[in-house]
């Protein structure tokens, strides 16, 4: 469990393993919207992203929610200060490193992704279930909460000033260059000065994270050795993926801001 991402054949043969917790992250939770959406990893409790883990009160999408929030929603989830997590998604990488991102910045390190989701883990014919509605019993979960890993506007317009840290967008190449309208309606097109453009797919191949060497060439261009970097995208969410691909394999200090575009460009003149 010290790796940042195990194995579908790992994580089958621990299904069993003392205080191990499976999280199944949902961007957008509706109960048994199709067939696939239905099933889950057997043993696997939801991870609801928008309702349960974001600030509700935010204007903008997918922002973390205050910690006394995040902890009282784990503890309902029956999670423990001393359980052992795997996360995982539908999509094979997209929203599970979100929340792996956000049980580290929780405080809480015992987290690893899933490789490849639920995907890899149905391709693998390995159990699975149908998602009903469960009750757990109350955990002990305590937030002791990292704020160097989280960038707000604030912090972003210092930078522009400062260029301390290096801002990585891990939109598509199109929305960065601002060529194709964001999918938010009336979100003007553009990036945050002086940032750059690594794509979330660039970090990804076949559902699951490139190798290390294959990573590192993904980030070889970068004239940074020693500086943080700031990863971005649209609501926070895909630059998480490339963050998890960052820590791999380079040495860097990773943040994410938090807004991403969505606040940048509401915010920003």
């Amino acid at each position: 469990m010290n790796g940042m991402i195990v194995s579908a054949d790992w994580l089958n043969d621990n299904l069993e393993m003392p205080d191990i917790i499976i999280l199944d992250v949902r961007l957008r939770y509706v109960p048994a919207s199709s067939e696939l959406d239905d099933l889950r990893v057997k043993g696997a409790r939801i991870f609801d992203l928008e309702n349960d883990f974001s600030d509700k009160n935010s204007q903008f999408p997918n922002t973390l929610p205050s910690q006394d929030h995040f902890e009282q929603s784990c503890r309902k989830l029956g999670i423990n200060k001393s359980s052992k997590i795997v996360v995982y998604d539908h999509f094979g990488i997209y929203v599970s490193p979100r929340a792996w991102w956000m049980f580290k910045v929780m405080g809480h390190q015992n987290v690893s992704v899933l490789d490849g989701g639920f995907p890899e883990w149905k391709k693998a014919g390995y159990a699975t279930e149908k998602v009903i509605g469960l009750k757990f019993e109350m955990g002990d979960f305590k937030v002791d909460f990292n704020p160097d890993m989280v960038v707000n506007f604030e912090g972003i317009s210092e930078n522009l000033k400062s260029r301390k840290a290096l801002v990585i967008d891990a939109r598509s190449s199109d929305r960065f260059h601002g060529l194709v309208p964001e999918p938010r309606k009336e979100l003007r097109r553009g990036n945050i000065p002086n940032s750059i453009n690594i794509p979330y797919e660039t970090v990804l191949k076949d559902g699951k994270f490139k190798s290390q060497n294959e990573l590192k060439e993904v980030f070889d261009d970068l004239e940074s050795e020693e500086m943080p970097l700031v990863f971005s995208c649209g609501s926070g969410v895909t630059a998480c993926i490339v963050l998890m691909a960052s820590e791999m394999s380079l040495k860097n200090e990773n943040k994410v801001y938090d807004g991403s575009w969505t606040e940048y460009a509401q915010i920003a003149d």
